[in-house]
């Protein structure tokens, strides 16, 4: 599902006022604000649906480079890890056992 998908099923479930535009406005705003709290080293949760974190990777010294077996060094960097919430889990799998 891409983005202008989301905001089109949410224009249809929600109020007929709002505009796709405004819609389009309220996502960007959702996630500008999630990356915000990630790139301030915060966890960012939403209730019944996960949480992002974030993960710190280090770097390694013997490393090698795949094309030509010479070892490297590589940097420290930061990676983004989603845990899905219970009920969530909960949802896909009762999904997955009803469509079998």
């Amino acid at each position: 599902m891409v983005k202008s998908e989301i905001i089109s099923i949410l224009s249809e479930k929600t109020h007929q006022k709002l505009k796709k535009s405004e819609f389009k406005e309220i996502l960007d705003i959702i996630v500008e604000t999630i990356v915000e709290g990630i790139k301030d080293n915060r966890s960012c949760e939403l209730r019944s649906f996960g949480r992002f974190s974030v993960k710190k990777i280090k770097g390694r010294i013997n490393a090698r480079n795949p094309r030509n077996g010479q070892i490297i060094q590589t940097n420290d960097k930061i990676s983004i890890s989603f845990k899905m919430s219970k009920e969530l889990k909960r949802e896909i799998n009762n999904s997955e056992r009803e469509t079998n």
